[in-house]
C-alpha cells in the first residue's frame, strides 16, 4: 500500500494531451507484471490516479505509463520531466491472458486512448510471434493528429507477420487512409470464431465490436475487454468502481464480454 518512489527516465509527447512516462524505481527494484495490469500513480501533494501499464512485460527496461491529461492528478503527472519523481503502487488486477491465448489467432481493437494497455499485448505478442497465428490489428481514434504512438504504429504496418488497420472518425488534410469507427474494419479482418479478441476503448465503443464479433461467429467468452472505471483504491474497498457484484480494480480489468455484457446492460450500473 505504501507507494515506492520511481523517478522519470524517459517522456515522450505522444499527442496535445497525451504523454508516455518511463520510470525506473529510485531504490533500484524492479516491477514484474503482465500485460493488462495498472499501476496506481502518486503525483506528490496533488493525489492518487489508476493507469494502465503501457510496456512490454518482457521488455525488462522501465515500465511505461501513457497518460491522459483529463483532471487535476493526470495534468501533474503530464507535466513531470525527466528527473522528476513519483510514487507508484502496483501491480493490480487481472490481465490479458495471453499464455491462454497461445497457439491461435488473435483479433486486437483499440479505440483512442484504450491503445495504451494494447500496447503492452502487442509488443510481447512481437516479442514472442512465432507462439500466436495470425494477428489482426484495429486501431481507431477520433482524428489523425490524435493517434498515440505514430512511429510504432507505422513500424507494425511494416511488418508482414502483422495485419494493421488504422481508422480516424474525422480525417483531415493529408490523411489518405480509413475513414469511419472500427467497427466500419471489422468486416475486412480475418476472425476465425475461435480466435480471441483483445478490446479496449470507451465502452460504446466496446459494446458495437463486441456485438460485430459475435455477428462473426465469435462467442464472447473469447472476446476479453479492459475497464477502467473510476478507480481509486485498487483493492476494492471504497467502492467507486463497483459494477454490480464486480470490482474492476480487483476482479478485472479485464474481463470476458460474457461476464460483463450482463452488467453494463443495466442502466443503474
Amino acid at each position: 500500500m505504501t507507494p515506492v518512489s520511481h523517478r522519470v527516465v524517459g517522456r515522450r509527447v505522444e499527442t496535445a494531451d497525451v504523454v508516455t512516462l518511463q520510470l525506473e524505481a529510485t531504490d533500484g527494484s524492479r516491477l514484474r507484471y503482465a500485460a493488462g495490469q495498472f499501476n496506481m500513480l502518486y503525483a506528490y501533494a496533488v493525489g492518487e490516479v489508476a493507469i494502465s501499464i503501457s510496456a512490454n512485460p518482457l521488455g525488462g527496461g522501465p515500465i511505461a505509463h501513457t497518460v491522459r491529461n483529463v483532471g487535476s492528478v493526470s495534468r501533474a503527472l503530464c507535466g513531470l520531466q525527466i528527473g522528476d519523481t513519483l510514487g507508484l503502487r502496483g501491480p493490480f488486477g487481472s490481465d490479458w491472458g495471453l499464455d491462454s491465448a497461445a497457439g491461435g489467432d488473435l483479433v486486437i481493437v483499440a479505440g483512442g486512448i484504450g491503445l495504451a494497455p494494447l500496447r503492452s499485448v502487442i509488443t510481447q505478442v512481437i516479442a514472442e510471434r512465432d507462439r500466436f497465428g495470425t494477428v489482426e490489428i484495429v486501431i481507431g481514434t477520433r482524428t489523425p493528429e490524435e493517434l498515440a504512438f505514430k512511429a510504432e504504429v507505422e513500424s507494425w504496418r511494416a511488418r508482414s507477420d502483422l495485419s494493421v488497420h488504422v481508422t480516424v472518425d474525422r480525417a483531415t488534410p493529408g490523411w489518405r487512409g480509413t475513414v469511419g469507427v472500427v467497427t466500419t474494419v471489422l468486416p475486412r479482418v480475418h476472425c476465425d470464431p475461435a480466435a480471441i479478441a483483445l478490446v479496449c476503448g470507451p465502452e460504446v465503443m466496446m459494446r458495437f465490436t463486441a456485438l460485430a464479433l459475435m455477428e462473426r461467429g465469435m462467442p464472447a467468452s473469447r472476446i476479453r475487454v479492459s475497464m477502467e472505471r473510476n478507480m481509486q483504491c485498487a483493492i476494492a474497498q471504497c467502492g467507486h468502481c463497483q459494477l454490480g457484484s464486480v470490482f474492476v480494480c480487483a476482479d478485472g480489468p479485464v474481463f470476458t464480454w460474457e461476464r460483463l455484457e450482463p452488467l453494463l446492460a443495466v442502466r443503474q450500473l
